[in-house]
């Protein structure tokens, strides 16, 4: 008796990974170009947030051990987004402001403030810094789409063009 066949293996999204950092003004202008990608390609494109604090911000490090929280609660992006949008409060509050928001998105708060003590997502961050700096990533943000590095911390003018065309490509093959 024969089995039945399997029904075929959906294909993969292409991935989009981002450099990013949570006390960037550049990273926060990304924010729509991300939305708008999300839109067209929904679950096609998966977009992962890379983490990539810059020395020159000092509450960077902390946002993105608290951007890992979030995503721990299933909030990531949003927690992110969040963030972002008030970058300068975030620059002037530092890590009270981002237990604070956690606590406005009904995220547990305490487990926030606990997570950034007691460092549980450090060797993540670290991961990403070393892995954007072997690839290449100098400044934020940074995508990385099939292979190809597009930085974005200079001007991030035709960026969302290219991506879309390198990932029309990957779909397409």
């Amino acid at each position: 008796m024969n089995e039945p066949t399997p029904p075929p293996a959906a294909s993969s999204p292409v991935v989009l990974d981002v450099w990013c950092e949570l006390q960037c003004p550049d990273c926060r202008s990304a924010l729509d170009d991300l939305d708008a990608l999300r839109a067209r390609y929904g679950d096609r494109l998966e977009i992962r947030l890379r983490h990539f604090p810059l020395e020159k911000h000092k509450h960077a490090f902390a946002g993105a051990q608290a951007a890992e929280e979030a995503f721990a609660q299933g909030q990531g992006w949003t927690y992110v987004a969040t963030v972002l949008r008030r970058v300068e409060d975030f620059a002037a509050a530092g890590e009270p402001f981002l237990v604070e928001i956690a606590g406005e998105l009904g995220l547990d708060a305490e487990e926030f403030d606990t997570a950034l003590i007691d460092g549980r997502h450090i060797l993540t961050v670290d991961a990403d810094q070393a892995e954007g700096k072997a690839l290449g990533v100098k400044g934020t943000p940074t995508y990385e789409i099939g292979g190809t590095l597009l930085d974005g911390s200079a001007s991030q003018e035709g960026l969302r063009e290219r991506i879309e065309e390198i990932a029309d490509g990957l779909l397409a093959a």
